[in-house]
């Protein structure tokens, strides 16, 4: 039986790309500037938002401990 691997949504395409990029021992880093976003407080439509701004650098940096 094959196994589907078509990505079909946003976060699966960013766990995707996360992973092939720590399997390479990668640096995963993200800016923000001004960036602002409602985020939704559940999944229903007429659901509250919280609104969130973000300033300044997120840094994720992977290392294989094996060879350190």
């Amino acid at each position: 039986m094959s196994e589907n691997k078509d990505t079909k949504t946003w976060p699966e395409l960013a766990i995707g790309l996360y992973d092939r990029l720590t399997e390479r021992n990668a640096e995963i880093a993200y800016n923000f500037d001004n960036f602002e976003i409602g985020v939704p407080g559940s999944t229903d439509a007429a659901a509250d938002h919280a609104h969130w701004k973000l300033n300044g650098a997120i840094r994720v940096m992977t290392r294989n401990l094996a060879e350190a």
